[in-house]
């Protein structure tokens, strides 16, 4: 599987003013969706995460050393030896002996997730050097009946029309990122909704400007930042297949995580035991993965890590080597939450400030799909977030709704 560059995980200067932007979310904000996470939710990952595995006394030691620290004491720094713990360390010295409730939210949970993989000891030599601590909460979605079936049935429903199966696609791709297994609090709604299925629920939808973009730029290459493993994942790699099939791309780049990050984000070995289960399950799943494979041996969708994918820093500090990287594409697809609030830098934007004057540093057009699971949100009409505050007070985190987002960048 082909990498972007290797570089040694550092900061990179900001490739826009920090000071410019609106105030980051913070976990210290009372009633906050954030507060709730570092409160209540990242206590409870930990704790099924630790339930998940035998692991030995020591291991569970420190995972119970970790929980007591974020629901009572104080920030910690890494002490493990490992390629990034500088890194870590100096995301962290500005914060260290303060109350996980009292810091920029989206570095608290990126922090957790690094500080987690320290305590069940991912990098270190030993039985438990490389074991994915997620592992068997993302395997229930490889059962027949849960992502390969849902990746089945889209395929089996999918119009003839090119621009229609386009629409079909990304709009899968787009509900694909309900199934979160670190917040699955819609993936009952399901993630194979056709572009009609869900219209009331999608706030912005900019698939047709997106499509014309692929028009004209048929042929080239799109880059994914992928998110989640299991459906979204199996739903990004059916985008990908039609893409390439089509002639809209000639080559697609996978971006994923290279080691664990949050619960579900895939990493490439996700992507391995989704194409398994899509094989096993038969049909047109099947089918699919067989293509799939070939996309791989020709060199048309190429799968890359890097070591920001899996860090606390945000779209405009992209390193230098990533960030050319994805200069090189005709089109990004951003896909999920997580990714949306790096694109924003987790900052308090006003709902009516335009995507694209937002994302203006990205170094190439870009396309942000995401379902709502936190308190961040641009690119609405004037008056739209009342009134869907005024219907759904919970509309901002509870998956329900989805964003279709584009800018046409030239590049940064």
């Amino acid at each position: 599987m082909n990498r972007v560059p290797a570089t040694r995980p550092h900061i990179p200067p900001p490739r826009v003013d920090p000071a410019a932007l609106p105030p980051a979310i913070r976990t210290s904000e009372p009633g906050s969706f954030a507060r709730n996470t570092l409160a209540v939710r990242v206590p409870a990952i930990l704790r099924e995460t630790q339930a998940a595995a035998a692991y030995p006394p020591e291991i569970q030691a420190a995972l119970d050393e970790l929980h007591a620290e974020l629901t009572g004491g104080v920030i910690c720094g890494l002490h493990e030896t490992a390629p990034d713990a500088a890194f870590w360390n100096d995301t962290a010295a500005a914060y260290l002996g303060r109350s996980w409730l009292d810091v920029p939210w989206y570095w608290a949970e990126a922090y957790f997730y690094r500080r987690l993989l320290e305590a069940v000891r991912y990098f270190q030599p030993g039985p438990w050097q490389g074991v994915d601590p997620y592992a068997r909460t993302k395997r229930r979605e490889w059962a027949a009946e849960a992502a390969p079936a849902a990746v089945g049935a889209l395929l089996e429903a999918l119009p003839d029309d090119v621009e229609a199966r386009f629409e079909t696609l990304l709009h899968a791709s787009l509900w694909g990122n309900r199934t979160d297994l670190s917040y699955m609090v819609a993936a009952h709604l399901g993630a194979t909704g056709g572009p009609d299925a869900e219209r009331a629920n999608l706030l912005v939808d900019d698939a047709e400007q997106v499509w014309q973009h692929m028009l004209r730029h048929s042929e080239g290459r799109v880059d994914l930042l992928a998110d989640n493993a299991g459906t979204e994942l199996l739903m990004d790699v059916a985008l990908a297949d039609y893409l390439l099939v089509s002639g809209l791309a000639a080559e697609v780049h996978f971006h994923l995580k290279p080691w664990p990050f949050f619960v579900s984000d895939a990493v490439p070995a996700d992507l391995v035991d989704g194409l398994d289960a899509l094989l096993a399950a038969g049909g047109a799943g099947a089918k699919l993965a067989r293509r799939m494979d070939g996309h791989l041996t020709a060199g048309a969708l190429t799968v890359a890590t890097h070591w920001f994918n899996a860090s606390s820093l945000f779209y405009y500090e992209l390193p230098d080597d990533l960030h050319a990287a994805l200069a090189a594409a005709d089109l990004v697809i951003v896909k999920g939450d997580a990714n949306y609030r790096r694109l924003l830098g987790d900052a308090h934007w006003p709902y009516t400030t335009p995507f694209a004057a937002a994302v203006s540093y990205f170094p190439a057009p870009v396309v942000s799909l995401r379902t709502l699971k936190s308190e961040v949100a641009v690119g609405l009409a004037a008056g739209q977030a009342e009134r869907l505050a005024g219907e759904d007070p919970a509309w901002l985190v509870n998956g329900r709704r989805g964003l279709i987002q584009f800018a046409e960048n030239s590049g940064a």
